[in-house]
């Protein structure tokens, strides 16, 4: 039995001291060390040593969803065009209504103030669909895009009515020079728009590093439409209509995001107008989303 015990105190003996000759202590600012896919981490006092935890096991991100969803990204850039109207055509055709015995309207007349002409976009959702390993992947949402034209000069668009220099029925849509100075003189037009986008990243396990692009088309139904004026004559006036405004926006759209800032743009090659006007719309800006 005594020895027995000496040699059960010889082995506890064996143990301890290996244990001892196994730990190494590391005077670190760090209440964490990491060693490969095992984490020690030291709660309390720094001079506390009794409360250690150890922790081993796999450090890679868990799977990721084929599906990402993001709600209420806000766009906010500049709205223009470009104009290849042929303005002789748009004249005989009774749209531009000019002035007698004045140059009649022509490009100039619908050249935009650049800062103020502006796009804001409101995406109530955006979702990303994995393709390839979430390095590639299908975009798509639904949101609003609004775009406010500012006027350099004293256009007026009207639905129908009297032709202001022959007081003549005008049944169409029409435009003519107007006689006052406008402080504000503004087209705005709305659409519900969906985007799709294939989308590439380089870092698909941080939405905030690396390099995404993303490239496509949307279809935009327009919903809403007016000519907003503020003059001290005739003081602030919204009229609603159409204008010969196309219903149906198709445009290219593209994204580009370096970690957490992105840029847009979109171009239609289209005529926002029916027809005698020719102007292809534009969009340039920041999108507030690292996503």
């Amino acid at each position: 039995m005594k020895k027995t015990a000496l040699g059960f105190m010889g082995m506890l003996f064996a143990i301890t001291s290996m244990a001892q000759t196994d730990s190494i202590q590391v005077q670190r600012k760090s209440d964490t060390i990491r060693i490969g896919g095992m984490i020690i981490l030291k709660k309390g006092e720094p001079n506390d040593k009794r409360r250690v935890t150890v922790t081993v096991g796999n450090t890679r991100h868990e799977k990721k969803s084929n599906i990402s969803t993001a709600s209420w990204i806000i766009d906010l850039g500049f709205a223009n065009w470009t104009d290849k109207t042929n303005y002789a055509t748009a004249t005989a055709d009774g749209y531009l209504v000019n002035r007698p015995g004045s140059p009649t309207l022509a490009e100039n007349d619908f050249k935009l103030k650049t800062i103020k002409s502006v796009n804001v976009n409101i995406w109530f959702f955006m979702q990303r669909l994995n393709l390839i390993k979430h390095y590639v992947n299908l975009k798509y949402g639904l949101g609003l895009e609004m775009n406010n034209y500012r006027f350099k000069s004293a256009v007026s668009l009207d639905e129908s009515g009297t032709n202001p220099f022959t007081l003549q029925d005008i049944n169409h849509s029409f435009i003519f020079r107007d006689s006052i100075k406008f402080s504000k003189n503004k087209l705005a037009a709305d659409y519900v728009t969906i985007p799709f986008m294939l989308n590439f990243r380089t870092n698909p396990n941080y939405t905030n590093k690396g390099l995404s692009f993303s490239a496509g088309v949307s279809v935009g139904y327009l919903y809403n439409s007016r000519n907003k004026q503020i003059s001290s004559e005739r003081g602030k006036l919204k009229n609603h209509g159409d204008y010969d405004l196309e219903k149906w926006k198709f445009s290219y759209i593209a994204e580009l995001g370096l970690g957490p800032a992105h840029l847009y743009g979109s171009y239609s090659p289209n005529s926002i107008f029916q027809k005698r006007l020719n102007f292809m719309p534009y969009n340039i800006g920041i999108r507030l989303s690292n996503w």
